[in-house]
């Protein structure tokens, strides 16, 4: 089946709740609102079939409608950004009458994320019918992004499957002297229907719970999650000093003048 013919829908996950920043989907990177910026970029994704923003809070609804996107309201008991795209999914499905062949989720702290990388994305599931779930991977540039720990890494086998991720730096440079291949996940993250709901039914595992990084209960369940390198730059927005460095790449971004008058 052709991406044409399949329901693939974007759910962005955001809320105003967040203990480093509170309020951060609606803090403003060049004038304009954080979820904005994320919404009309991934909008701009030709496999997409729709897009939505996914809330429990009022203020973020009532900003994606007037600026005529579409919003989601879900549960306020949501631990993971999972459990709200899958509630999500249902009410969407519920008012359109239309089943989700395939759900991306595109975490709302991303405000470079560019359409392309959907593409990218989804391009192992629409040649491979076998393929569940996706992650994009892009090489780290520096130390201290190799060593920060909001910083996701990923190790891979030959075939660009996660062999492990973590917080911490992997692969270890304390022993190789030699250019140690370095790559983080970026959060765009597509699931077949069935195996997101699949997913969020099973148990937190354990080593999940130890790096608090979601995918390995992928991993750790026996299944496969495949990586696909990007070249795109990405900077997410953990902490209010990270809105200067975001604007700073921004603003001679192509993508920034064009998305300001979509959709």
């Amino acid at each position: 089946m052709s991406k044409k013919q399949l329901n693939i829908v974007a759910v962005i996950p955001a809320r105003m709740a967040a203990t480093r920043f509170p309020g951060k989907p609606m803090a403003k990177i060049l004038d304009i609102p954080m979820i904005e910026h994320v919404f009309k970029r991934v909008s701009l994704a030709e496999s997409l079939s729709d897009v939505y923003v996914a809330t429990c809070d009022a203020e973020i609804f009532d900003y994606v409608e007037s600026i005529d996107g579409k919003a989601v309201m879900t549960s306020d008991c949501h631990e993971r950004c999972s459990d709200r795209c899958a509630e999500a999914m249902l009410k969407i499905e519920e008012s359109t009458g239309k089943r989700v062949d395939i759900l991306v989720m595109v975490q709302g702290d991303e405000p470079l994320t560019h359409p392309d990388m959907i593409d990218e994305a989804l391009s192992p599931m629409l040649s491979d019918s076998s393929v569940l779930i996706t992650n994009l991977t892009g090489e780290i540039k520096t130390d201290n992004e190799f060593n920060s720990p909001n910083e996701v890494k990923v190790v891979m086998d030959k075939e660009g499957n996660a062999l492990y991720l973590s917080r911490e730096p992997i692969p270890s440079k304390k022993k190789f002297s030699g250019e140690v291949p370095q790559y983080k996940q970026i959060p765009v993250i597509p699931f077949k229907r069935d195996f997101l709901i699949k997913y969020n039914e099973m148990t937190p595992t354990e080593l999940e719970i130890i790096e608090s990084v979601d995918m390995l209960r992928v991993l750790e369940n026996g299944y496969k999650l495949k990586m696909i390198k990007t070249n795109y730059v990405v900077k997410a927005v953990d902490i209010p000093e990270d809105i200067g460095v975001v604007e700073s790449l921004m603003i001679n971004d192509k993508l920034y003048k064009k998305t300001l008058f979509s959709i």
